[in-house]
């Protein structure tokens, strides 16, 4: 268990409950006696990110308070000075005063400086996940549980159809299928923050010493991660514009915006064996969509089994349910006593596979 102490469960009965303080609002979660809100999806006052993906990090806040990595982050994909016009970095564990509201971060295991927003005011504890997973990851801190009294999760999984795979094992399985196919260019859809980075690491992991190549889109997260100490290795731009270019390719590992992978771009690699990486290729359906040859069940989000023992670690009485597939989870959760409130906050949506190609630097391709 971590050091956290857990929430007094003989506290005063006067204590007011989460939901007095911490509030649904059009502009997304507020709590009320900080002034900030969490996550927001318009412009505000005062934001608190959890992470640098673009549903949950948007431009145009007054004061944001994030991760350094986060912050730094936001500036690679928004520009400088576009990520709020105060910043304000805070490390793990290390808690500051908002107007009376104890607050601090704690890793959430998503990407690179993700963080879960704990909150202490009059004597109850509340904690917003954001995204994270469980599963280890080699390019950022593992989820730490906070013990609290009220948990804001999310569910992009929460069905029991996900159970995701070890990601070793699917990283295996890529790998088979370049020595099975040493003529023909792997192609994989990787979404550009957090998933590509963690796909390079887990290729180096398994022995992948060779040069891995890039979509232009991807180059300047895979830059900033660099910068912040993630070493990734010996990475090249993709480009196919000669057939010279495209036997260079052969028996190689591309990484590119899942957008990308079934278009014009990856038809001119040679003979491409078409990836995706996303927790969403355990849907055969949805890999045969989208023309997925060889679909790679590799998630930064947490599984159906991992939500509930999250639930189960957190120990808290009631938990809120951001986004994704609520009912399945608040009624598991119902089960154990633990009480469940869907809040449905609109703009938070999967990363993994649905965004769109970032537009491409003069001259690459």
């Amino acid at each position: 268990m971590p050091a956290h102490p857990p929430p007094d469960p003989n506290r005063d009965s006067s204590v007011p409950h989460p939901e007095t303080w911490l509030k649904v609002q059009p502009d997304g979660l507020y709590c009320e006696p900080g002034g900030f809100y969490i996550d927001p999806v318009r412009p505000v006052a005062r934001a608190i990110i959890t992470h640098a993906h673009s549903d949950h990090a948007r431009p145009g806040h007054g004061a944001v308070l994030a991760s350094p990595e986060t912050l730094a982050l936001m500036d690679v994909r928004m520009g400088q000075g576009r990520a709020g016009a105060t910043q304000q970095a805070l490390d793990y564990g290390h808690p500051i005063i908002l107007n009376g509201v104890r607050v601090w971060m704690e890793p959430a295991g998503h990407v690179l400086g993700s963080a879960q927003v704990a909150m202490e005011w009059r004597g109850t504890r509340a904690v917003v996940s954001g995204d994270y997973k469980r599963q280890p990851d080699p390019t950022c801190r593992p989820f730490e549980p906070i013990p609290c009294d009220l948990f804001v999760t999310e569910a992009t999984f929460a069905l029991p159809v996900f159970r995701h795979p070890p990601a070793g094992d699917e990283v295996a399985k890529l790998l088979d299928s370049v020595a099975l196919f040493p003529d023909r260019t792997h192609v994989i859809g990787a979404y550009a923050l957090g998933k590509a980075q963690r796909l390079i690491a887990l290729l180096r992991q398994a022995g992948w010493d060779r040069p891995i190549y890039l979509h232009g889109a991807q180059v300047p997260l895979c830059d900033a991660y660099e910068r912040m100490g993630i070493p990734l290795g010996d990475l090249r731009p993709a480009t196919a514009k000669s057939r010279g270019d495209k036997d260079a390719l052969r028996g190689q590992i591309v990484i590119a915006p899942p957008g990308a992978i079934s278009g014009p771009w990856a038809r001119r690699m040679a003979d491409p064996v078409v990836c995706n990486a996303s927790g969403w290729m355990q849907v055969r359906q949805r890999a045969r969509s989208k023309g997925v040859e060889l679909p790679l069940v590799i998630s930064d989000h947490a599984d159906w089994d991992e939500l509930n023992a999250t639930l189960d670690e957190v120990a808290a009485p009631e938990v809120w349910v951001t986004h994704g597939r609520e009912e399945a989870l608040i009624h598991e959760a119902a089960k154990r006593g633990i009480r469940g409130r869907a809040l449905r906050l609109v703009g938070y949506g999967d990363e993994e596979d649905d965004a769109p190609v970032s537009p491409l630097p003069p001259g690459e391709g």
